[in-house]
């Protein structure tokens, strides 16, 4: 029969105890805040055939209809692997007018890649279209040109997009693409990138330009605050804005945002987002990609695929895009998400058509790190009429396309030319 454990023994044993089980609770935390690893399935391209030339007739549309929201996709079947590949199949214009249609296959293909279309979270409610706007509009250039602001570009055609490596645009398919042909303009389609300097007065253009350190601490410092404009209110930005006020008409002049315009090599969009093709999942592939003649010199933003927003601390999105309602600014927001499908993000972030397009993005840690990034994870569709319960009845909601491991893998072949480099997210 043993005898009584001596208390040197037993302490450091509850010591060990204590200390494993709050390491196990930081680790469970701290992977709340992780950005997840994926194996992704493999795009490959089966065949490319040339078609006829487009039109470039159609015209750009202010409100999307018909989106089959998260209750009405439950009635619909999964994808088979064939209607997959179909819908992820794509075609390619090029900046002569010529156009082609690329078949694909999908590999790999397994559960972890694919999420359930049956993934929904909590009722919703009536999306509150009128109240206190929570738009930021970014005036100053300095700041504006800065990253992460600086990834934002605005579409010939009135969209924005996000520039998602040294020279491709990821944006929304609908401002390429009316489902049926090519908007009015997309033959000579063109990027612009806001001008990070004026070419007047010292520090302007070339890099040897007094003042340079200056600007880049109080980047660094702005960028500082910006990271907490969550918690911040708008008190702060009114004092910024009498700041502004207090200056000449001259520097306000200076300071006006302006674009340096490159031309679109060629353009890709999904199959999926045709008419015909995906029926009421149209929305689902409302994305394109857009390859620059010429890589601008200013850092891109990386994809990143996350099983769920809702679930993460806080929930909240950003995204910043060029909204009609404020000319030639750049206007950022954030807010939480609302409800969230395999392939759709619904939120009530406040926004003008302009902004359709912008990269949404949230920051989570590198993984083995504490370095904190911030990727796409979807893309702002816009103000959308949404058949929620399957039955025909439409309801208004901000919407979002949101980036899963098969469409990760599409839009990185796109960019790679090449899916060998897109296996692991």
């Amino acid at each position: 029969m043993m005898g009584p454990i001596p208390l040197c023994v037993l302490l450091p044993v509850t010591v060990l105890s204590v200390v494993v089980a709050v390491a196990a609770e930081e680790k469970a935390v701290d992977d709340q805040y992780t950005w997840p690893q994926w194996n992704l399935p493999l795009v490959r391209k089966r065949r490319t055939v040339p078609l006829t030339s487009p039109n470039f007739s159609a015209q750009p549309q202010p409100e999307l209809s018909g989106t089959c929201g998260i209750e009405c996709q439950r009635h619909l079947p999964s994808p088979s692997l064939d209607d997959l590949e179909q819908l992820l199949s794509y075609e390619t214009v090029y900046d002569n007018g010529t156009r082609t249609l690329t078949s694909v296959s999908v590999q790999h293909l397994n559960e972890a890649s694919v999420w359930s279309r049956n993934t929904s979270s909590s009722s919703r409610h009536k999306r509150e279209v009128y109240g206190t706007d929570t738009r930021f509009t970014i005036t100053d250039k300095q700041f504006s040109t800065k990253y992460p602001f600086s990834t934002s570009v605005k579409i010939s055609t009135g969209c924005s997009g996000v520039l998602v490596s040294p020279k491709h645009v990821l944006t929304a398919a609908h401002c390429i693409h009316d489902g049926k042909d090519y908007l009015d303009g997309v033959q000579k389609l063109r990027v612009g990138i806001l001008k990070e300097k004026s070419r007047r007065g010292k520090g302007g253009k070339g890099r040897g330009g007094k003042g340079k350190g200056k600007r880049r601490k109080g980047d660094k410092a702005k960028e500082e605050v910006q990271e907490k404009e969550e918690t911040a209110g708008k008190g702060d930005r009114k004092g910024k804005g009498k700041s502004r006020k207090s200056r000449s008409r001259r520097s306000a002049e200076s300071e006006k945002p302006s674009f340096k315009w490159t031309k679109v090599k060629q353009t890709q969009v999904p199959k999926g987002w045709f008419k015909g093709v995906a029926d009421g999942l149209a929305a689902d592939y409302d994305y394109a990609v857009l390859e620059l003649k010429k890589a601008p010199k200013v850092k891109h933003m990386d994809l990143g695929v996350i099983p769920s927003v809702k679930k993460l601390p806080a929930g909240r999105i950003h995204f910043s895009g060029f909204d009609d309602d404020r000319p030639s600014n750049l206007v950022y927001r954030f807010c939480s998400v609302s409800e969230e499908s395999n392939d759709l993000l619904y939120q009530y972030c406040d926004a003008k058509p302009g902004s359709s397009g912008s990269g949404v993005y949230i920051r989570l840690k590198e993984p083995g790190k504490k370095k904190w990034k911030r990727k796409i994870i979807g893309v702002f569709s816009g103000h959308q009429w949404v058949d929620v319960n399957g039955d025909g009845s439409q309801q208004d909601y901000n919407v979002a396309v949101r980036i899963t491991p098969l469409k990760y893998a599409q839009i990185c072949y796109w960019i790679h030319g090449d899916s060998s480099e897109c296996q692991v997210a």
